[in-house]
């Protein structure tokens, strides 16, 4: 459980946190570039149809849901709810 204090090391460890998952997701997001180029490039010069087979956009279409489920895991939370909106709502239930 996170602690709730303002104290320098606190905000360090959670800056480095969210940075370790930011790069978690930049590395996903390169990984995700590099695997399905080399995928959909291979499968064009394998096949007669050249970049419209179909098949090889397959893994780039259901890998990108994941990529973006990741995103939002990633991202969302701050954007959506704001940046202290977890500690606020503590702070609520604490005053009850």
């Amino acid at each position: 459980m996170k602690t709730y204090n303002n104290t320098p090391n606190t905000k360090l460890e959670e800056a480095k946190r969210a940075v370790k998952k930011i790069k978690g997701f930049y590395i996903h997001a390169i990984v995700y570039i590099c695997v399905n180029l080399f995928i959909i490039i291979s499968n064009s010069i394998e096949s007669n149809q050249g970049f419209a087979n179909a098949d090889g956009y397959m893994t780039a279409l259901f890998w990108g849901f994941g990529l973006l489920a990741h995103g939002v895991s990633v991202f969302a939370p701050s954007f959506i709810l704001g940046r202290n909106w977890e500690e606020r709502k503590i702070q609520e239930y604490m005053n009850k």
